[in-house]
């Protein structure tokens, strides 16, 4: 299971997560990508140790939105968060998102970083990390 730093957007490490459940006290302020569902365990296991970004897969959307459901627990504690369309990325594979994901849902405290959807993972972070 993936858990790696790929590098860094202006002093925030960025973090490949297979799971949202490996995040750790060290992982506060990063940006993290990671494959798990954007489900309400995953914001509970983000708001641990609360990211600069944090980015689910969106599992297809799951009945009444639950594979978004993190975006709007976190945005209620001013936690950027996006999710990843499941067309663009595999669900549990942080790499594949990193490196194909494309948003399909963003949070208002994401916006407010200047995330929208549409964009590659990629230039989400790089966004996110200098706002």
């Amino acid at each position: 299971m993936r858990n790696e730093t790929v590098g860094e957007i202006a002093g925030h490490r960025v973090v490949l997560m297979d799971s949202i459940s490996l995040i750790a006290p060290q992982d506060e302020g990063a940006i993290i990508i990671c494959g798990s569902h954007g489900g309400l365990i995953s914001g509970a296991f983000a708001a641990l140790h609360p990211p600069h970004l944090v980015v689910f897969n969106d599992a297809g959307g799951g009945k009444a939105c639950a594979g978004r459901a993190s975006l709007a627990m976190l945005d209620a504690k001013g936690i950027a968060c996006a999710t990843t369309s499941h067309d663009t990325a595999r669900i549990g594979d942080a790499q594949d998102a990193w490196l194909s994901g494309v948003l399909s849902a963003v949070g208002d405290a994401a916006r407010r970083k200047g995330l929208r959807a549409g964009q590659s993972v990629k230039e989400a972070a790089e966004v996110a990390g200098n706002a």
